[in-house]
């Protein structure tokens, strides 16, 4: 999902900030060292970036009926680019 806008417990503002943390962590740089360069020293912000999954592009593949859109919607895609 969406990483949220402000910690659940302190309030503290993170959102803004995830995209360099899983930038810098997918780049291979230590979680711990972002965190602490991002200013996120208390534990429970650390803990919503550590914990935070992204399933916003895996749940958009998946239509109400459980099927898998994926490729009804790259159907529908080459049709309106005239490819298909």
């Amino acid at each position: 999902m969406i990483i949220p806008v402000r910690c659940f417990t302190c309030g503290k503002l993170i959102g803004d900030k995830w995209e360099e943390f899983k930038r810098r962590v997918d780049s291979g740089e230590d979680p711990s060292k972002v965190l602490d360069s991002l200013g996120l020293e208390r534990y429970c912000c650390r803990r919503m970036m550590i914990s935070h999954v992204e399933l916003m592009d895996e749940l958009l593949l998946y239509g109400g009926g459980g099927e898998r859109l994926d490729e009804k919607w790259r159907k529908a895609l080459s049709e309106q680019r005239g490819e298909g």
